[in-house]
C-alpha cells in the first residue's frame, strides 16, 4: 500500500510538471514583426527591475476574472527596445502612456537619456497619461507633446522621503534592540532604537534629496523652456491639486484630450489610419539579429538584498559560483558588475568582494556599474573595480557596519517565561544570555570589537580597490551616503555613465573591437521557474502581495527586518516621493 501511495504521488507531481510545461509552452508568444508605420509604446506603470524574468504562470492567469497579473518591467529590456526604435526604419516614434512606474531616480534618469538620443534620430516621442506622478512626468518631459487627460493631474511638489521606526512597536511588546555600530551616520538602526531622525541622518538625507531634486528640475526646465526657479514656484503650490489650465499656462504639457483622442494624434503623425502599435512586451519579440562573438564581456547582475545563503536578492554562494564560472571561461575577456543594492550581510559582501578579486588577478578588465543604489554592501562588492561608473542620482557610499540583537526579556516577562540552564565556561551561554538582556559590559565590548574589526576590514578594503589611505576613507565613511555627483568629487566613483558605456569601456580596456555580451547568473529556464513558482513560499507571497496591494512593501520591509541576522554592512531603508 505504502508503494503504491508513493508511486500514485510521484505520479501526480511528474504530471503536474508536464501539464504545467505544455501550459507554459503554449502560453509563450511568438516572435514580432515590425512593419511599416510602427509605434513602439512604452506603458510607464508596474515597478522596474534591471532583468525580469516572464512569469510561467502569466498566460494562464491572465484571463482568470478578479485576477490582476502584477507587471513587472526590466531596465535593459527597456533601454534595448529604446535603441531598436531609434535604429529600426519601421519605428516612426515612441508613445509613453501612464503615470506610475515605480523606479529609482537614477533608472529614471538613464531611461530619459535614452530617450534624449532617441530624438536625435529624428523621431517623435508622445506622452499620454490620465495622470502624471512626478518621476514619471520627469520621463514624460523629454517628449516633444505631452497630453493629458482632460480631467487628469500632474504630479509636481518636491521631493520627501519617510522612514519607519519600530521602537514604539518593540516598548509595548517588550523587546529591545541592542545595537553595535561604527559611523555617526550610520543610519540603518535608527529605526530599532529612535522614534525620529537623528540629526546627522537628517543632514545626509536633506542633502540626498537637494540634489536629486536639482537634476530633476534642471533636466525638466530645459526640456520645457522653463527656469529651476519657476518649478521650485510651481513645487511650492502643490501642482498636483492644481485646475487643468494651469498645467497648461505653467507649460508643463501641451494639450488636453481623452485617450480615444489619442489615436487621432497619432493618424497624424504617421500619416495613415493603418499604424501599427507595437506594445513593450511585444518589443521585447523582436529578433535582433545579433552574430554569435568568440570573445565575450560578461556582465553580472548584483541586484537587490546581499545575503549568506538564500533569498530572491544577492545570494552570496549563488554569485561566487557564478563569479568563479566566468573566471573559467577562456573566452570572457572582460567583466562589467551591474550592482543595483542597499546592501546586506557583511560575511557575504566579503566572500563576494574576494570571489570579485580572484576575477581581477586573471589579468581580466573589471568595471562597476552603479544603479540606483551601490551602497553599504553594496560599495563593498564594487571597490575593487578598475573603473565604477555611476549615476548623478546614484545612491552610494554607506561605508559602516552595524550588528543588532534583541533583548527579549520584557517580552518573556510579560508572557511569563523564565529560563534556568548551566554551562562548562563562562562565554557558552552567551547567545541566550543576550537574547534575555544578561549581556555583560565583557559581551558587550567583545561585540564591540567585533564590529569595529568588521568596519577596519571594509575601509581597508576600500582604500586598496581606490588607491585611498585608510584615514581618507574614515573620513568619508561614518556610514555616510553620497549621491554619485557627490560620490564623483571624493573620489568613491570615477565617472557618470550608462551600463552600455561601462560595457564598452571594459572592451576598450580588453582591446576588443568584436564581441558578444554574456548576463550572469544566467536566468532560469521556464521549467525551473514553473518549480520554483510553485512552491509554497512563492504561492503564499503571490496570495499576501494580491490580499495586501500597496501595502506589500511595507510588509516585506518589516519582514525584511525580522528576518536579519549577524553583521550587516546595509542602508537604511527608506522612501523618496
Amino acid at each position: 500500500m505504502f508503494g503504491t501511495m508513493v508511486g500514485l504521488i510521484l505520479f501526480l507531481v511528474l504530471q503536474t510538471i508536464i501539464v504545467l510545461g505544455i501550459a507554459g509552452a503554449a502560453s509563450s508568444p511568438s516572435s514580432t514583426k515590425l512593419t511599416e508605420h510602427s509605434i513602439y509604446r512604452l506603458d510607464l506603470k508596474g515597478s522596474l527591475s534591471e532583468r525580469v524574468v516572464e512569469d510561467p504562470f502569466e498566460g494562464m492567469f491572465n484571463t482568470v476574472p478578479g485576477y490582476e497579473q502584477e507587471l513587472k518591467i526590466g531596465l535593459q529590456d527597456i533601454l534595448s527596445n529604446i535603441k531598436l526604435a531609434k535604429e529600426d526604419a519601421h519605428i516612426e516614434g515612441i508613445l509613453l502612456k501612464g503615470g506610475e512606474l515605480s523606479m529609482g531616480f537614477a533608472s529614471a534618469k538613464q531611461i530619459r537619456d535614452a530617450l534624449l538620443d532617441f530624438k536625435q534620430s529624428g523621431k517623435w516621442i508622445i506622452a499620454y497619461a490620465d495622470s502624471y506622478g512626478q518621476s514619471n512626468y520627469y520621463l514624460a518631459s523629454v517628449a516633444d507633446k505631452i497630453c493629458l487627460n482632460v480631467d487628469g493631474a500632474v504630479s509636481w511638489h518636491g521631493l520627501a522621503s519617510s522612514i519607519g521606526f519600530f521602537k514604539g512597536a518593540f516598548d509595548k511588546l517588550g523587546v529591545e534592540m541592542q545595537v553595535f555600530k561604527v559611523g555617526t551616520f550610520k543610519s540603518a538602526v535608527e529605526p530599532y532604537i529612535n522614534t525620529e531622525m537623528s540629526d546627522a541622518n537628517r543632514l545626509q538625507m536633506n542633502v540626498l534629496l537637494n540634489d536629486i531634486w536639482s537634476e530633476m528640475k534642471s533636466a525638466v526646465a530645459e526640456s520645457r523652456g522653463l527656469t529651476t526657479d519657476q518649478l521650485n514656484e510651481l513645487a511650492n503650490i502643490n501642482m498636483d491639486l492644481q485646475p487643468q489650465e494651469m498645467y497648461l499656462s505653467a507649460n508643463l504639457i501641451d494639450t488636453l484630450m481623452y485617450v480615444q483622442d489619442v489615436d487621432s494624434l497619432l493618424k497624424r503623425l504617421t500619416g495613415t489610419d493603418d499604424f501599427n502599435v507595437v506594445s513593450h512586451k511585444k518589443m521585447n519579440l523582436v529578433q535582433r539579429n545579433e552574430k554569435y562573438k568568440t570573445d565575450r564581456v560578461a556582465v553580472i547582475y548584483a541586484e537587490g538584498d546581499i545575503t549568506d545563503d538564500s533569498g530572491d536578492g544577492i545570494v552570496g554562494t549563488k554569485m561566487v559560483k557564478a563569479i568563479n564560472e566566468i573566471a573559467e571561461d577562456d573566452d570572457v575577456k572582460a567583466v562589467v558588475l551591474r550592482v543595483n543594492s542597499g546592501g546586506g550581510s557583511a560575511f557575504a559582501s566579503e566572500q563576494i568582494w574576494h570571489a570579485m578579486t580572484l576575477l581581477k588577478k586573471k589579468g581580466l578588465p573589471l568595471v562597476v556599474s552603479m544603479g540606483d543604489y551601490a551602497a553599504s554592501g553594496g560599495y563593498y562588492i564594487s571597490c575593487m573595480a578598475d573603473s565604477i561608473f555611476a549615476e548623478p542620482t546614484t545612491l552610494t557610499g554607506s561605508i559602516g557596519i552595524f550588528g543588532l540583537i534583541p533583548n527579549m526579556n520584557g517580552l518573556t516577562q510579560k508572557v511569563g517565561l523564565t529560563f534556568d540552564g548551566v554551562k562548562t565556561n563562562d562565554y557558552a551561554s552567551f547567545q541566550t544570555d543576550a537574547t534575555l538582556g544578561k549581556m555583560s559590559e565583557a559581551e558587550r565590548q567583545q561585540m564591540q570589537n567585533a564590529i569595529e574589526r568588521g568596519y577596519d576590514l571594509f575601509t581597508r578594503r576600500c582604500a586598496e580597490g581606490r588607491n585611498m589611505s585608510q584615514d581618507s576613507i574614515k573620513v568619508i565613511g561614518e556610514g555616510r551616503v553620497w549621491t554619485g555627483m557627490r560620490a564623483l568629487e571624493i573620489g568613491l566613483v570615477d565617472r557618470f555613465a550608462s551600463l552600455d558605456q561601462a560595457v564598452k569601456s571594459a572592451a576598450t580596456m580588453a582591446g576588443l573591437t568584436d564581441y558578444s555580451i554574456n548576463d550572469y547568473p544566467a536566468q532560469e529556464d521556464i521549467y525551473t521557474r514553473l518549480l520554483n513558482s510553485t512552491t509554497s513560499e512563492r504561492i503564499a507571497d503571490r496570495i499576501i502581495a494580491k490580499r495586501l496591494g500597496v501595502a506589500y512593501d511595507q510588509y516585506k520591509l518589516l519582514n525584511n527586518v525580522l528576518q536579519q541576522s549577524g553583521i550587516r554592512a546595509q542602508m537604511i531603508p527608506f522612501e523618496i516621493y
